[in-house]
């Protein structure tokens, strides 16, 4: 049996249960010059569940991500996969009113 990683198996904890389908959530770790990134992959229905409202849930994990890492001397980074069919809309972008740009310039 491979070995478990303290930051893998905190990942798995808290997301397995936040989620929906909990038998879905799968940690990947891969260690490069950068320090360790894992990669969630998770269930289409349960992205909003671990991005959270504006982001929050996503940054809270990783924020206590760096700490672990911090205390075991490595980078840690997280990467979510956002699954096909995934019912997430685009990001808005906002229009810029060109009248307002003119006046601005000189």
């Amino acid at each position: 049996m491979a070995e478990k990683h303290p930051e893998v198996e905190f990942v798995e904890y808290i997301v397995k249960n936040i989620v929906g389908n909990p038998n879905d959530v799968k940690v990947d770790r891969k260690v490069d010059e950068m320090g360790v990134l894992l990669t969630l992959n998770i269930n289409t229905a349960d992205i909003g569940y671990v991005i959270g409202k504006r982001g929050n849930t996503a940054r809270a994990i990783r924020t206590l991500l760096k700490i672990i890492g911090a205390k075991n001397n490595a980078r840690v980074n997280l990467k979510i996969n956002e699954p096909e069919g995934s019912m997430r809309r685009p990001r808005a972008t906002e229009e810029v009113d060109t009248d307002v740009v003119d006046d601005l310039k000189i």
